[in-house]
């Protein structure tokens, strides 16, 4: 074919658009498909055109413009992330690039613009969870239960012995062992019944006469507290009181089981070791695990206000100069009966990259400008002015 079949002429309907670009990801656009026709005369207009002949057709220019909105994209994208991406982390429902077509149908990594990101604890708020389950107070593990059957005149109890049949051998991390003797409020008097004192006492006060349940607001609840203690303690330095001790899930029980505690059981709570140091759950599945599956999309072009849509027909330009310029550097001049044409394609190409170099480069400036991090210190050194302004403003003096 012809290579004067690719010569630039300028497009005449939308429907020349659909199908040109490579990867037809803005064919359903169409306002995309509609600005294409404009951009293509904007930039052949800029690169010489009808004064010169161009060296590529329409669908070129497409795909520069093509390229040029997926660029601006991914960098506001990636502004995003800066901001969002710990938002999203184990939350959102992440994507793969399987789920992106590129013959303009409507997929799941289309175009599209998520809504405003609502800010939460994120992993600050799993961390909780974690010290909440070590205080057994919450966490996102079960905590479970167990019992063990008392043998008489047998104190030792390996507990991973239990966990064989019951947990399948798996690792147990004990938090409470229930060994507890009677309560010491029941080895002593019945703070309803009434003793000698109290019953001087009511009759003083003149409730003599009353029901014995009375006596109970005679004296404070201290008293028992006090009371019960002081037999605790009696208990635990005079005799053997209920306790026990664990070393490598082997329970060791106190006092020893006699022949009366023969067939009773003592419980004890427990997680699963497994279950606590593995990493992944349930309702992580699926979920956003780095910047290469968080569900950000290709902007649909529609949505892009007029500052970034000039930014991306001037990327155009560069990417469509460049472009030129490398067609034309495959012949550095051409042969004509009295002397030759000196072709300008490396001086095209160095223009366009360095076109496109100075337009990412003032993306990039202005992006970092607004993120949440430089909003913060903006307002901070805000902040400080005004403090250092009411500093050196006159106090009004108030006579009464």
């Amino acid at each position: 074919m012809s290579k004067f079949s690719y010569l630039y002429a300028d497009p005449t309907v939308p429907s020349q658009v659909v199908g040109s670009t490579p990867y037809g990801t803005y064919d359903n656009d169409s306002s995309f498909v509609s600005e294409s026709i404009n951009v293509c005369k904007w930039s052949a207009r800029r690169l010489g055109h009808p004064v010169m002949q161009l060296e590529f057709s329409s669908g070129s220019i497409y795909a520069c413009f093509e390229e040029a909105v997926s660029e601006y994209s991914l960098h506001i994208n990636n502004f995003n992330m800066k901001n969002w991406l710990w938002e999203s982390y184990g939350a959102d429902n992440k994507k793969s690039g399987s789920e992106w077509s590129n013959d303009g149908s409507s997929s799941l990594m289309g175009t599209g613009s998520l809504s405003v990101t609502h800010p939460h604890m994120g992993t600050t708020f799993v961390l909780s969870e974690q010290y909440g389950q070590a205080a057994a107070v919450g966490g996102d593990v079960t905590l479970k239960s167990g019992s063990l059957t008392l043998v008489n005149k047998q104190q030792d109890y390996n507990l991973q012995d239990w966990a064989t049949v019951s947990e399948s051998g798996n690792r147990l991390i004990i938090q409470r062992i229930y060994n507890q003797g009677p309560s010491a409020i029941t080895r002593f008097y019945d703070p309803f019944a009434g003793s000698f004192e109290q019953r001087n006492m009511l009759d003083a006060f003149g409730f003599g006469n009353v029901a014995p349940a009375v006596t109970y607001i005679m004296r404070p609840i201290s008293y028992d507290i006090s009371r019960a203690q002081a037999i605790e303690t009696n208990d635990l330095i005079r005799k053997s009181a209920y306790s026990f001790h664990i070393v490598n899930n082997v329970l060791k029980l106190f006092p020893r089981p006699t022949s009366t505690d023969d067939g009773n059981k003592v419980w004890f709570e427990y997680f699963v070791r497994d279950d606590i140091v593995d990493t992944s759950r349930t309702y992580t599945t699926n979920k956003v695990t780095d910047p290469s599956n968080i569900p950000y999309t290709f902007i649909t072009y529609e949505e892009i206000n007029a500052a970034g849509r000039q930014w991306i027909r001037k990327y155009t330009l560069s990417l469509a100069k460049e472009l030129l310029g490398i067609i034309r550097s495959k012949y550095a001049s051409l042969p004509l009966p009295n002397g030759e044409v000196t072709m300008d394609g490396e001086a095209l190409k160095a223009e366009g990259r360095e076109e496109k170099t100075a337009l990412l480069e003032e993306l990039r400036e202005f992006l970092d400008s607004v993120t949440l991090a430089e909003r913060s210190r903006a307002e901070a050194d805000t902040a400080a002015a005004n403090q250092e302004l009411l500093a050196r403003s006159p106090l009004t003096i108030y006579i009464g």
